[in-house]
């Protein structure tokens, strides 16, 4: 694999290649970057021989993230980067110079309000192009994106502010009949670290933007660039903390794997600030092919195929429910879908009758993807066999990415094709989540590999099956939601004294949630009452119950206390059954 494909007039900066593993900003081993506030455990760095490795291989390269912007304004200066209806203009179109100058111009905005290199921000944006100088103008600042979805509310919100000792909310206002800026504000309120919420498209935001731009410190390319946010097996979502370096190298082959060149055009339909839309090759690949992005307002056929038709798209990434729902579509739409070359489905495992029927139906050509935000990614090649890329989800970006399929139980290594629990490290998989050292010492080995929570079975070419996970996680048409969580929303009812959530098969979703409900003594919920009570908790409505059974008892027995891992694989086993 070459590592000599990047962008053209790019290339590493002033911090040089690092080869004697003392960084230029000083070492960040206690914290989130040098520059900042360190929190012990808030950033577990990859070994010093083994950086030097990945350094020494190309992968890493010293580069920022708006560095490469700088690069890429001076490559594409006059080309269209993105496309969308912004948040105060309708049809918003902006050159890859224009993008730079709005990113210096709102890193400097950034600075002089306050916010210093290391900062946190808690960054809910729905699919706007102002995503894009945003979150690059917060990279040039040094302050670090906690990226949150459209769909989360209040208790999320509260969360990721609270665990990351968030400085600032940015994020938009009245969205999807969504006050969000009305929530942001309720969560300053009672997060004492957060000093300022910001929202996009207003008057105080646009006056920010217009600040006079200018040069700001390059932060540490070794250093966490952001945090994402798990799926999460248990609770609310753990903090993933990414580097420039270990994450441009993803966006790098990913562009490289995906055939990006600067004539293709990417359809952002997913919420961008999911880590799949964001770089698997998603918005920051095709920026870096010097390739235009549509920002897509909603994912629905409707939306989706108008798009493709005026701007010409050539590559999208949907998951299984929506391409399914595409599928359908496309037998009774009179859009012209011809410019779609790919479409990558992910999220979830795309079924082998689906994937059958993506290339006939769209007229593309189906590429799986298979990853996760602590990194792994796995791809089907564009000229694989058919066989490959309908009955696998690919294999794994880099060379130096070290895979283990291992007996769930006993830790050893399963016999070649068999199945068993995933286990990955590499030079873009995280080392440990963002201050969770307890939950570390389980979801990765001394060694440093990372317990992703999937069932796979291997071929002999080495590509990836994924077979199921082994995790107590739901996953709703690519949603993870945590039966955890839910439990703990149900719960907190007075009518409620015990539940348990599982995942039930749903021809649509993959998956969908079904709660069991113990009423409390004298009490009598509904479903219905169940379902608005967690939906009023002020969460994300994905993670709201599809299904609410009330029973007696659960049908469980045993001596003694029974697990809560055991009660839902016996609730999932019967539900399968009904």
């Amino acid at each position: 694999m070459s590592a000599h494909h990047g962008v053209r007039g790019g290339g590493a900066h002033s911090h040089g290649g690092h080869n004697d593993g003392v960084h230029a900003h000083g070492g960040h081993n206690d914290g989130v970057h040098a520059h900042g506030a360190h929190s012990h455990g808030a950033h577990t760095p990859w070994p010093p021989d083994v950086a030097a490795r990945y350094r020494a291989a190309g992968h890493w390269r010293g580069q920022t993230f708006g560095a490469l912007l700088t690069s890429l304004a001076a490559a594409y200066a006059d080309r269209t980067a993105v496309v969308g209806g912004d948040v105060r203009r309708p049809d918003t179109r902006w050159t890859f110079a224009e993008l730079d100058e709005r990113a210096h111009r709102i890193a400097a905005g950034l600075a002089d309000s306050g916010l210093a290199p290391g900062d946190r921000v808690v960054l809910q944006l729905p699919n706007i192009p102002e995503f894009l100088p945003v979150v690059f103008g917060m990279w040039r600042a040094g302050v670090l994106p906690v990226f949150a979805l459209p769909a989360h509310r209040h208790s999320e919100l509260r969360h990721f502010a609270a665990h990351s000792e968030a400085a600032a909310i940015i994020t938009v206002g009245e969205h999807e009949r969504h006050d969000h800026a009305a929530t942001a504000h309720a969560v300053a309120a009672e997060v004492d670290s957060v000093r300022q919420v910001l929202v996009v498209g207003s008057d105080e935001f646009d006056d920010l933007a217009a600040t006079a731009p200018r040069e700001l410190a390059d932060p540490d390319p070794e250093g966490v660039a952001f945090l994402q946010l798990s799926g999460g097996s248990t609770g609310l979502p753990k903090l993933i903390p990414r580097t420039h370096d270990d994450y441009l190298y993803s966006v790098r082959e990913s562009a490289r794997i995906c055939g990006l060149r600067p004539d293709s055009v990417y359809l952002a339909t997913l919420p961008v600030s999911h880590n799949y839309p964001l770089s698997s090759p998603g918005v920051l690949g095709a920026l870096h092919a010097g390739a235009a992005t549509v920002m897509a307002p909603r994912p629905d056929a409707d939306t989706a195929f108008r798009l493709i038709e005026a701007e010409r798209v050539t590559i999208t990434g949907v998951v299984p429910p929506l391409a399914a729902a595409w599928v359908q579509a496309a037998a009774r739409t009179d859009r012209d879908l011809s410019s779609l070359e790919v479409l990558l489905v992910g999220g979830a495992k795309c079924g082998r009758e689906l994937a059958e029927r993506i290339g006939p139906a769209l007229g593309c050509r189906l590429q799986q993807v298979f990853g996760m935000a602590e990194g792994l990614v796995c791809y089907t090649r564009l000229d694989d066999p058919e066989e490959i890329v309908l009955g696998t989800q690919g294999r794994p970006i880099s060379p130096d990415d070290e895979i283990r399929v291992v007996d769930p139980d006993t830790g050893a290594d399963v016999a070649p094709g068999e199945t068993g629990a995933l286990l990955t490290r590499g030079p873009y998989t995280i080392r440990g989540y963002y201050r969770a050292d307890e939950h570390n010492a389980t979801a990765f080995t001394p060694d440093g590999f990372y317990r992703t929570g999937d069932l796979v079975r291997r071929t002999p070419g080495g590509q990836l099956e994924v077979v199921g996970r082994a995790k107590e996680q739901i996953n709703r048409g690519g949603e993870k939601v945590a039966a955890e969580e839910v439990e703990n929303h149900l719960m907190a009812h007075q009518g409620v004294l015990d539940a348990a959530v599982v995942a039930v098969p749903d021809p649509y979703l993959g998956e969908r949630t079904c709660a069991y409900v113990v009423p409390a003594a004298g009490a009598s919920p509904t479903g219905p009452e169940l379902r608005k009570f967690v939906r009023e908790r002020g969460v994300a409505a994905f993670k709201v119950p599809d299904l609410v059974e009330v029973v007696e008892q659960f049908p469980v027995t045993g001596v003694g206390k029974t697990s809560k891992r055991e009660l839902r694989a016996a609730l999932a086993a019967l539900a399968r059954k009904q």
